[in-house]
C-alpha cells in the first residue's frame, strides 16, 4: 500500500486532534461539566469541534456487552474505563433498565464530553412477548399485524433500556434453502415492501424521542437474500434489473418509512462485498436516495473484508468501509484499532469520519438522549409492560392470522368438539423452545403454550406420543404412534423443522422433512384414520407425499408464545384460517427457485413431454403450493372487475380498480384479495405477473364488501435496457384473485405516453391504496 506524505499543516492539525489523557490534564475541561447528556438540545457541530480524533473514532465503535445468552457479562471494569475514555459509541447484547442506567451514567457523567451510549439487541419478532417468526407474520398479509408486533416489541425493549433493534430484515428470498428466509417476508418485493414499512413505523412510532420507541435497524442492505445456492454468507451475482426491481424495493420502502438505520449485508454483490461497496452505499443509498441515517456493519463484517479478498490489512479494511459510508463497526474493533492509521495514511478520510460521527450524534439527539439520557431506564415501567395480558392477546391474534390452510380434503377441518379421541403425535407438538424461533430476544421457554398443552386443555380425550424426533434416526417410537393412531378417531400429527433448522447459518441442501418424519407419516397414513398434518417450521418445505395422503394440512410456522391456543382454535374452527403463503412451496428441492413472477419463455412450459419447453421431465411444471395460496373454511365469490379509468397518462396517471367480494359460505372468514399486473409487450421481457396490491377483508356469512385499489402509473415502471426507470406506453393486464394461481377476474388499462419512473424502486414499493 502507498503511504501518503503529510504536509506540516496537516501534521499540526493531527497533533491538535490527538490530544489525549485524563480530564484533569486538559485545561479546557477543568472548569466545565461534560457537554453531552445534560442539555435540552445539543449543537452537533459544536460538539464535533470539541472532539479529539480518538473520541470521534470512539463513536463509531460498537462493542459486545455480553453474548446473546449471557447479556451484560462483559461489562467489567476495563469496559467501563473504555466508556470513560470515550472509546465506545454503542453496545449490543445488553439489557435491563437498571444495569444500563449505570452504564449510561458512566458515559454521561464520567467521560470528558458526556456523550450518551446507544444500547441494542436483535429484537426481531418480539422482546419478551414473542410473536410469530417474520415469515409467518408475512403469511398474515396484514401490514397492521406487523406494525402492531413492532409497536409492542418497542414498548418492551425500550422498557428494558434498549434504544435500537436490528430489524426488520427485509431481504427478498427466493431460495428456501437459505435459512434466513424465516426472518423476512418471503419472495415478493411488493409484499416485502409493505411489511418493511409497517415494521419501521411500529418500532419508531411517531417520534424517536418518545421513550417507548426504538430505532429500526433495517437489514441487510444489498441482496443478501440472493445468496448463491441458498448458502448463508455466499455471494450474489445479479443483473441490475433484478437488483433494482426485486431486491431493493423493500429497502427503499424502509427509507420512505423513515428508518433511522440500516445494516450492511455480509455477502458480496457482483464481486463487491457490501460493507465496502461505495457505489451501493454512499452513492446510491445516501446520494441518490437521499438517506442520511446511521449505517452499521453486520457482525465483524468490516474485518471480513480481508477474507473477501478486497482488503490486504485491517487498516485497508477500515479505509474501505469508511469510504463506502459505513458509520459504525459492529464488534470487530477495526475502527477502534486501525482507523487512526488509515486516516494518517489518507487524510481524505477525515471529512468522511466527521460525517459518520455527525450522523451518529444526530441519531442520539433525535432519540432525546442528550435531553434525558435516562429516559429508557425506568425499572418500574420494565416490570409493568413485559408479557402483559394485552401483549399476549395481540400475539395470539397475529398467530391466528398467520396460519395457512394448505389443503382440506373432504372438509376434515374444522374438527367437531365431539370429535372423540384425538391422537396427537410428533415431537414438535410439545416443543416450546421451537415456537420461539431462532431469534428469541428475551422470550422464555416457560412463556410458551405448546400445541400439546393447548389441545389437552381444550379436549378431554387426547393421546400424545412423540413418534420420531426431527433430528434423530431413531424410529422406535413409530410403533407406539401407530398404536395410538389406531385407537383414536382422528390423528393430528405435528411435522416439520424445529427452530434450529432455520435462521442464520442454517441453510439446508434439502427441503424434505428432516429425520425420519416421512416414515412416521407414511405409517400413520396407512391406518386409514382421518389425518391432519400441522406443519411447523421457518421455510417452505417440499412435501408432495403429505399433499397426496393427508386429509388436511395446516402450515403453522413457528408462532411464538401463543402457538398452541392459536393452532387449537383453528383446528376446532373458532379461528377460520385466512393466511396466505408469502413464498411458494416447491414439489422437490431441485425445483427451486420456483417464484411466481418468473419471466416468460420463448417456449412456455407445457406438460406434454413430446414438446421441447421450459419444464422438467420428472416433475409437474407448477409449485406444490403457489405464492398467495391459502384456503378457508368458507368460500368467497368474486364479482367482475371495474375500472374508473380505462386509460391513464404515464406521467402522474392513476386508476381505481374495484370489485365485490362475497362470503358465499356459512362461516365468517377472512379473504386476502390479491391484485396482480402484467405488461405483455415492453422494451424488455416482463414477468408473467407481479403483485401490486392486496387487502385482507373479514366477511360474515353472506356479506359482500366492495374492495378497491388505486393504482398509479409509476407502479408499472420498469428498469430499462438503458439503465434507468421508465413507464412505457401500452396495455397493462390486471388480474385479481385469491392466489397467484387462482385468478378470479380480469381487466386492462392502457398507459398513454411514457415517463421516467419515480426515484429508484419507489414505484414498486409504493403502498397501493385499498378501501
Amino acid at each position: 500500500m502507498k503511504l501518503v506524505a503529510l504536509s506540516s499543516s496537516i501534521v499540526a492539525g493531527f497533533a491538535a486532534l490527538m490530544l489525549v489523557g485524563p480530564p484533569s490534564a486538559r485545561a479546557d475541561n477543568a472548569a466545565q461539566a461534560p457537554i453531552g447528556g445534560i442539555e435540552e438540545s445539543v449543537d452537533i457541530d459544536l460538539l464535533l469541534s470539541r472532539m479529539t480524533l480518538d473520541e470521534k473514532i470512539g463513536q463509531l465503535v460498537q462493542r459486545m456487552g455480553g453474548r446473546s445468552k449471557s447479556l451484560n457479562s462483559r461489562l467489567g471494569p476495563d469496559e467501563l474505563d473504555r466508556v470513560r475514555r470515550g472509546e465506545v459509541g454503542s453496545y449490543l447484547h445488553v439489557a435491563g433498565a437498571e444495569p444500563l442506567r449505570e452504564l449510561q451514567r458512566v458515559a454521561v457523567e464520567e467521560s470528558r464530553l458526556g456523550i450518551p451510549l446507544l444500547f441494542s439487541m436483535d429484537v426481531v419478532h418480539g422482546y419478551r412477548t414473542i410473536f410469530p417468526v417474520p415469515l409467518a407474520m408475512a403469511a398474515s398479509w396484514d401490514p397492521d399485524a406487523a406494525r402492531q408486533h413492532a409497536r409492542i416489541a418497542a414498548r418492551e425493549a425500550s422498557a428494558a433500556g434498549l434504544h435500537w433493534t436490528f430489524a426488520p430484515m427485509v431481504d427478498v428470498a427466493r431460495d428456501p434453502r437459505w435459512g434466513r428466509i424465516v426472518e423476512g417476508a418471503g419472495e415478493d418485493p411488493y409484499l416485502g415492501s409493505r411489511m418493511a414499512a409497517a415494521q419501521v413505523h411500529g418500532f419508531q412510532g411517531d417520534s424517536l424521542a418518545a421513550p417507548d420507541t426504538i430505532m429500526a435497524g433495517t437489514k441487510h442492505f444489498g441482496a443478501y437474500g440472493a445468496a448463491e445456492g441458498g448458502r448463508d454468507y455466499a455471494g450474489a451475482d445479479l443483473g441490475e434489473r433484478a437488483l433494482q426491481e426485486t431486491y431493493l424495493p423493500p429497502f427503499h420502502a424502509a427509507v420512505e418509512a423513515g428508518t433511522a438505520s440500516f445494516m450492511t449485508a455480509f455477502n458480496a454483490l457482483n464481486g463487491v462485498p457490501t460493507t465496502g461497496n461505495e457505489a451501493l452505499l454512499r452513492t446510491m443509498l445516501r446520494e441518490d436516495w437521499g438517506w442520511q441515517g446511521l449505517l452499521l456493519s453486520d457482525w465483524r463484517a468490516v474485518e471480513e473484508l480481508q477474507a473477501h479478498g478486497v482488503a490486504e490489512s485491517r487498516q485497508d479494511a477500515a479505509a474501505l468501509a469508511m469510504r463506502a459510508g459505513v458509520d459504525m463497526d459492529m464488534v470487530s474493533d477495526i475502527y477502534a484499532d486501525d482507523l487512526r492509521a488509515a486516516i494518517e495514511a489518507d487524510p481524505a478520510l477525515l471529512p468522511l469520519l466527521d460525517g459518520a460521527v455527525r450522523r451518529i450524534l444526530t441519531v442520539k439527539r433525535d432519540m432525546g438522549l442528550f435531553a434525558d439520557p435516562y429516559a429508557y431506564h425506568d425499572a418500574g415501567r420494565e416490570a409493568s409492560v413485559m408479557l402483559s395480558g394485552s401483549h399476549r392477546q395481540a400475539a395470539r391474534k397475529v398467530a391466528q392470522q398467520s396460519i395457512v390452510l394448505l389443503q382440506n380434503d373432504a372438509d376434515v377441518l374444522p374438527l367437531a368438539r365431539n370429535a372423540g379421541r384425538i391422537a396427537l403425535i410428533g415431537a414438535l407438538a410439545d416443543d416450546a423452545l421451537s415456537q420461539l424461533g431462532s431469534w428469541r430476544a428475551q422470550g422464555q421457554e416457560g412463556d410458551v403454550v405448546t400445541l400439546r398443552a393447548a389441545l389437552e386443555a381444550a379436549h378431554a380425550d387426547v393421546i400424545y406420543t412423540t413418534g420420531v424426533d426431527t433430528r434423530s434416526d431413531d424410529t422406535s417410537g413409530i410403533v407406539a404412534a401407530v398404536t395410538a393412531a389406531e385407537a383414536a378417531d382422528v390423528i393430528v400429527v405435528a411435522l416439520g423443522e424445529d427452530y434450529d433448522w432455520s435462521g442464520e447459518a442454517r441453510s439446508r441442501s434439502s427441503l424434505e422433512l428432516p429425520g425420519r418424519q416421512s416414515e412416521l407419516f407414511e405409517a400413520l397414513a396407512a391406518t386409514g384414520k382421518p389425518l391432519v398434518v400441522v406443519l411447523m417450521g421457518g421455510r417452505p418445505l417440499a412435501i408432495p407425499e403429505i399433499a397426496e395422503k393427508a386429509d388436511a394440512v395446516l402450515m403453522t410456522w413457528l408462532l411464538g408464545i401463543e402457538a398452541g391456543p392459536a393452532i387449537v382454535s383453528t383446528l376446532f374452527g373458532e379461528n377460520n384460517p385466512g393466511g396466505k403463503l408469502p413464498a411458494s412451496f416447491p414439489r422437490t428441492t431441485g425445483q427451486v427457485p420456483v417464484n411466481y413472477d418468473h419471466l416468460p419463455s420463448g417456449r412456455p412450459a407445457d406438460p406434454d413431454l413430446s414438446r421441447d419447453t421450459a419444464r422438467y421431465m420428472d416433475q409437474p411444471i407448477t409449485p406444490l403450493y403457489a405464492f398467495g395460496h391459502g384456503k378457508s373454511y368458507t368460500d368467497f365469490a368474486y364479482g367482475p372487475l371495474r375500472l374508473d379509468n380505462a386509460r391513464m397518462p404515464a406521467d402522474g396517471g392513476s386508476a381505481t380498480v374495484s370489485l365485490d367480494v362475497t362470503n358465499a359460505g356459512d362461516r365468517a372468514g377472512d379473504e386476502v384479495v390479491q391484485l396482480y399486473v402484467r405488461d405483455p409487450v415492453a422494451s424488455v421481457s416482463r414477468p408473467v405477473m407481479q403483485l401490486r396490491g392486496f387487502q385482507r377483508v373479514s366477511l360474515a356469512p353472506g356479506e359482500t364488501r366492495r374492495v378497491s385499489f388505486t393504482l398509479r402509473a409509476d407502479q408499472f415502471a420498469l428498469w430499462s435496457a438503458g439503465g434507468d426507470w421508465i413507464v412505457e406506453p401500452g396495455v397493462i393486464e390486471i388480474m385479481v384473485g385469491s392466489a397467484s394461481d387462482d385468478i378470479r377476474t380480469r381487466g386492462e388499462v392502457v398507459i398513454e405516453g411514457s415517463a421516467p419512473g419515480s426515484i429508484a424502486p419507489a414505484a414498486i414499493a409504493t403502498t397501493t391504496r385499498a378501501q
